[in-house]
């Protein structure tokens, strides 16, 4: 495990080299962000053609819940050690509660949940209690940090209660990545890249099943797998999407920051252009698509 995370490291840095900007869709991604009111940062990969549109792709962003993907990560190192087991029960307490609509935090003291559920919680829901919890078990966010950086990450960061990353907690909160960093996290995913295959692949499942689905997801048919996790505070709404369309498969990785636009509607201006480059992109890559049929 150690040679295969050393030769990881090593390898990092040669991902994005040798692909060549898409100059069609880099102009037409270029032209839909104009005007945006705040900060934004995309990555976008074609995975059939080695291809790539890039946005300020190396500013750091906050992740907000995107977060959990690294404390996945984390959790996935203690399966893989045998420390934890996935589906060992755990004890739920009252002094694990985060305040919020959370399904875990509805749970009585004393009461038994297997990880695995825990797990589903953070991931499918984006149940901070169910997250916290989880960091805490992953052995808390400076042994998640060390992880990401022996993978290759040096802005990809657990902040939020982490010793020495106060500083980074109050610019960014609970996490920060940049848009290409969290783009290759999804791609070396999705290649089982992250530790075993097995442990892999089982991100990739868990990554597949979302409850928050009204935004990027939202523009691709429901019959095409699709592995996403988003997050959103007042002003940064952010996504990353892998989409394994049979014709052509790609991920989005776009993050925003200083937004202006601080709505928690459906017309919130970074979520209505999140749809709109999602949208773009399913009709870019697949052009014989006729979906959707009628209007939405």
């Amino acid at each position: 495990m150690k040679q295969k995370i050393i030769l990881l490291c090593m390898l990092f840095p040669a991902i994005t080299m040798g692909q060549q900007t898409d100059k069609k869709l880099q102009h037409q991604i270029e032209n839909l962000v104009k005007g945006f009111k705040g900060d934004i940062g995309i990555y976008i990969h074609d995975l059939k053609h080695h291809k790539i549109v890039s946005i300020n792709a190396d500013t750091v962003f906050p992740t907000a819940s995107i977060v959990k993907i690294s404390i996945l990560t984390g959790i996935m190192d203690k399966l893989e050690k045998e420390k934890l087991q996935y589906h060992q029960k755990l004890i739920y307490k009252d002094s694990l509660l985060y305040a919020g609509e959370d399904i875990l935090g509805s749970f009585k003291d004393g009461e038994q949940i297997e990880l695995s559920k825990v797990m589903m919680l953070m991931l499918t829901t984006s149940d901070n209690t169910a997250s916290l919890w989880l960091q805490s078990l992953a052995g808390g966010g400076t042994n998640i940090n060390e992880i990401l950086d022996s993978i290759g990450f040096k802005a990809t960061r657990v902040n939020s209660r982490t010793t020495g990353r106060e500083e980074n907690r109050n610019n960014y909160g609970w996490g920060q990545t940049t848009p290409r960093e969290m783009e290759i996290f999804m791609e070396k995913i999705v290649n089982r890249e992250i530790f075993s295959v097995t442990a892999s692949e089982k991100m990739l499942r868990l990554l597949g099943r979302q409850y928050w689905d009204e935004e990027a997801m939202s523009e691709v048919p429901p019959g095409i797998f699709i592995a996403d996790k988003n997050g959103a505070v007042d002003a940064s709404r952010s996504e990353v999407m892998y989409v394994n369309s049979k014709n052509n498969p790609y991920i989005l990785s776009i993050f925003t920051k200083n937004n202006q636009d601080i709505s928690w509607n459906i017309n919130n201006e970074a979520w209505q252009l999140t749809r709109k480059i999602s949208a773009l992109l399913w009709k870019y890559f697949n052009p014989d698509s006729t979906w959707p049929s009628s209007p939405k």
